[in-house]
């Protein structure tokens, strides 16, 4: 028992450890904003709408590597989308301005495998009473990921590393990644082979027809829209611009923001856990990620210890992946992939849409002006109601934490 347990555990950690890496590739734009701007020769907006073209293959690709990890297992997957991810991060790193745009999609739809892979091994390896803390522990690595993209990757492009060179290291750093991710995960027995189609649109159909699944997606992506796009995109940026900080400091306070998550996510998994409830975890967070983003926008820097919002934000925010716990208990078990890539779908396909309307706005509201603090407060003041909805929409939520499960149980017996 405890060799197969520990065999579960090294499956889960690789699956854990391309997920920190496709996610600090996610993260390094924001510390290389004016570096990529002069390469490219792109506007400010420009560059995040490049940046943000992540997720435009991020979220349709979440289908592709549900349905298919169902179908093939993660041995035949996950290493496919690590060489996705290595490939894209080599394109990007060439400072052609089309090759750019090809591989940072490469490494949105080669990234999501990671955490479709992870959060499969879950479901297949771990006991369900664990399955909030463990996924919780994969948005772990993801967040150290972020963090690490912001926190490591700034001090080097400050100290004179190319930023080419940065990328052309990471895609080579992704193909060795694949390699071990090929020889170490276990194989599994292939099933439904011959009905892939009717079989994977059997399984969309069962997961997407399901209220519950979409209102998981909602919820999950309006509460990482405020990390996703204010942070991870414009962190930097709007802590030089709109509050006068100077690049160093600048990075390291938008690099608490996945510092939290680090800590966050595995830690509001382990109280919903512990709660045998999903619903009062999440509402509570997303209430002091509204106030965190409030105060971010509009409260004075100074008012608090350094560096405290953009980490309690982060922590809060690491909430969201409840709902990746949520979706897969309100559907049939052996759809496990599945739900993971429908959820990932919606989530990030909202980030996919939001990111070039912000980036739209912001230019809209500044009118070819010097960028201040009042244009990023109109431009993201819209955040403040996507959180206030994700919140709203959590109580017609279904409840599926263990205690509500057994209170179901001796209902149904009585």
């Amino acid at each position: 028992m405890k060799s197969r347990m520990g065999a579960a555990v090294a499956v889960w950690l690789l699956a854990a450890v391309y997920y920190f890496y496709q996610y600090s590739l996610r993260a390094a734009p924001v510390v290389m904003l004016p570096q990529l701007s002069q390469a490219f020769g792109l506007t400010a907006a420009g560059v995040a709408s490049l940046v943000g073209l992540f997720y435009f293959g991020y979220a349709p690709f979440s289908l592709v590597a549900g349905t298919a990890i169902d179908r093939l297992g993660a041995r035949m997957v996950v290493p496919v989308g690590a060489l996705m991810v290595g490939a894209g991060a080599l394109l990007f790193g060439t400072g052609n301005l089309t090759a750019a745009y090809i591989g940072r999609f490469l490494q949105g739809a080669g990234g999501v495998f990671a955490l479709v892979g992870a959060v499969y091994i879950v479901g297949k390896q771990f006991p369900a009473a664990h399955g909030a803390t463990l996924i919780g522990a994969t948005q772990m690595f993801g967040a150290s990921g972020g963090s690490a993209g912001q926190f490591l990757v700034g001090p080097l492009i400050a100290g004179g590393l190319a930023w080419s060179s940065f990328w052309t290291g990471m895609g080579l750093t992704g193909f060795l990644i694949a390699a071990v991710l090929f020889l170490l995960l276990p194989k599994e027995k292939i099933t439904h082979q011959s009905n892939w189609a009717k079989d994977s649109a059997t399984a969309l159909g069962v997961v997407f027809k399901n209220p519950q699944s979409i209102l998981c997606g909602a919820i999950a992506g309006l509460l990482f829209i405020p990390t996703t796009i204010l942070d991870m995109v414009w962190g930097v940026r709007f802590l030089q611009e709109g509050h006068g900080f100077d690049y160093g400091e600048a990075v390291l306070r938008s690099a608490t923001v996945p510092l939290g998550w680090m800590i966050g996510s595995p830690l509001m998994g382990l109280i919903s856990d512990k709660l045998g409830r999903r619903k009062p975890v999440l509402m509570g967070a997303g209430c002091v990620l509204l106030l965190c983003l409030a105060w971010i926008l509009y409260g004075r820097p100074g008012a608090f210890p350094p560096y405290l919002i953009g980490f309690v934000a982060g922590v809060a925010s690491g909430s969201a992946m409840l709902t990746y716990t949520i979706i897969k208990e309100v559907n049939p078990p052996e759809y496990g992939g599945t739900t993971t890539g429908a959820i990932s779908l919606i989530n990030f396909g909202i980030s996919a849409v939001a990111g070039p309307i912000f980036g739209s706005m912001m230019q809209s509201v500044s009118q070819g002006q010097t960028v201040g603090l009042v244009h990023y407060q109109m431009t993201f003041q819209y955040l403040l109601y996507g959180v206030a909805l994700a919140i709203a929409l959590t109580f017609v939520l279904k409840e599926t934490g263990p205690a509500a499960r057994v209170e179901a149980s001796l209902a149904e017996a009585a």
